[in-house]
């Protein structure tokens, strides 16, 4: 092989040496790359400058790979299995909708608002998993923390250490009552103050949230110092109302629950009781596209719930 000027090995020079080994023959190479046949013999003679040895021996039959030749098809073979794989993966990327979504979720939101946002992504992406698990704040955060779950949403005052918030707000909280009770169906909202000398309340945990709601020290003292009945949370303090009597101060998301349910209502209070709510993740640089776009359907739907929550209590 005669020495020349050496020319810089490419990926059109190892496509065609690749084609002609897998096909024996110029002309058949040259219609897989749907070049002209020169083009072919001229960039293996490229390559064979490049690597500085012989490829092929013309023969009778054809074309002979070398010694050298099959050895420098392995590596060259196994370099194009690598770039099909990624190409087959940039494809995949591209064109599917599909992937699984993880969601932690406090009850209160879990049997109404995720169900009615994850319809909607449902709907319009056939090939989405969901796995959605129930839990409180706490865990939820621990969870979003560690990767374990995409998104959360949790109900608690900020701030959320180790998270990132892609939405958080406030809704008042309710007075939950039972639906033949003469309170319901009475112009503006119900006084605390009042039903504490009046009705019996469930609480939580043998108390109120009083950091998490706003309220009153004293106005918790009395209302605990009646009750019998505590709950480890909202939902189970809706079914108590509905089956015993009792009254409970709950968040809107739990109280149209136990409404579609049937045998309570609630009414608005005075006093201004914020329950807290946000959705939380841990950048939106490790979501995928499909799960940006769930956690931005998501917080619509809560906004809307919020806006209604709001409209029904009143400046």
């Amino acid at each position: 092989m005669k020495c020349g000027r050496v020319i810089p090995m490419n990926q059109r020079q190892l496509e065609a040496f690749r084609a002609t080994m897998r096909s024996g023959s110029i002309t058949t190479a040259s219609e897989l790359l749907h070049i002209s046949q020169p083009s072919v013999s001229r960039l293996i003679a490229d390559l064979e400058r490049s690597v500085g040895f012989p490829l092929f021996l013309r023969t009778g039959r054809g074309l002979t790979a070398t010694v050298e030749a099959k050895t420098f098809y392995q590596a060259v073979e196994g370099m194009f299995v690598g770039i099909d794989r990624l190409r087959d993966l940039a494809d995949t990327i591209r064109a599917s909708t599909g992937g699984v979504i993880t969601i932690g979720v406090i009850q209160s939101v879990a049997s109404i608002e995720l169900p009615q946002a994850i319809a909607a992504m449902y709907r319009r992406h056939g090939d989405i998993r969901f796995m959605i698990h129930t839990r409180n704040t706490p865990p939820i955060l621990d969870a979003v923390q560690m990767g374990q779950f995409d998104m959360g949403i949790v109900g608690r005052q900020p701030p959320y250490e180790g998270v990132e918030v892609l939405y958080q707000t406030s809704a008042p909280y309710v007075c939950l009552m039972p639906e033949e009770h003469p309170l319901i169906g009475g112009p503006g909202p119900v006084d605390l103050e009042d039903l504490a000398e009046q009705e019996t309340f469930v609480t939580f945990g043998g108390s109120f949230p009083d950091e998490m709601m706003g309220m009153a020290e004293d106005l918790s003292s009395r209302l605990r110092a009646k009750s019998r009945l505590s709950a480890a949370n909202m939902p189970l303090a809706t079914s108590l109302v509905r089956e015993i009597g009792v009254f409970a101060i709950v968040d809107p998301f739990s109280a149209e629950q136990a409404v579609r349910m049937g045998g309570v209502a609630f009414r608005p209070i005075k006093q201004r009781l914020n329950y807290h709510i946000a959705v939380i993740h841990q950048g939106r640089e490790k979501l995928t596209r499909q799960a940006i776009e769930c956690a931005d359907v998501i917080v619509d739907q809560l906004a809307q719930r919020v806006l209604l929550a709001q409209g029904a209590v009143g400046p």
